[in-house]
């Protein structure tokens, strides 16, 4: 090969290798924006997880039989009927 050729040559792997390492870059660049990415939807899953977690609790809270005849009887009025004022239906 003549050295005009080897120029040719070497400047086509040159070109090649910095090619191949601008691709390696922009691949560990986009690794690690995904892998921040991920750690924001890693703690914002944590964080509402918690939430639910007192979503829940609240709920049971709210919900309990002793509060719902509390406020049924101080908020409402309501109040356990007399035996007599039961009547039974038969299907």
């Amino acid at each position: 090969m003549t050295q005009s050729r080897w120029r040719i040559v070497v400047a086509v792997l040159w070109l090649a290798v910095l090619g191949s390492a601008l691709g390696v870059i922009h691949g560990k660049q986009q690794a690690r924006n995904r892998f921040n990415e991920l750690q924001k939807l890693t703690t914002q899953r944590d964080d509402l997880d918690i939430e639910w977690g007192q979503l829940q609790l609240e709920q049971s809270t709210w919900g309990t039989h002793g509060r719902v005849e509390r406020v049924a009887h101080e908020v409402l009025g309501m109040v356990t009927p007399a035996a007599s004022d039961l009547r039974i239906v038969q299907p």
